[in-house]
Formats: C-alpha cells, structure tokens, sequence
C-alpha cells in the first residue's frame, strides 16, 4: 500500500477556518511538520482542500 508525506509548508494566517480546520484533521500541530498517511481518498480530499499549504510526497511501502 503506498502512503502519503505531507509537509506543512506555508502558514494558514489569512485563510478560511475550513483549511484551518483541514489541517488540525490531518494531524498537523506546526508549521514545517511532516506526517505520513496511509493514502485513501478521505486523506486525499483533505489535502486537495489545502494543497496551496502544503508539500505531497508519495511513497510506495515495500
């Protein structure tokens, strides 16, 4: 199963409380953090609501 690293790379300040509240659901407690989600497409939406906030990787578990 491949998962998702997603980076928090830019500051919510200024934008609606949806993204902010987006980005509490994914996990993210800091600016600069990083997670790792297992990738489906409940996570998937999530990060298409905030993608100009943060850096997606994806990676494949062997």
């Amino acid at each position: 199963m491949s998962k998702l690293r997603i980076t928090w790379r830019k500051s919510s300040i200024g934008y609606s409380n949806d993204q902010k509240k987006t980005l509490r659901a994914l996990g993210f407690k800091h600016l600069k953090q990083t997670l790792v989600h297992e990738d489906s497409p409940s996570i998937r939406g999530m990060v298409e609501k905030v993608k100009h906030l943060v850096l997606v990787e994806e990676s494949k578990e062997e």
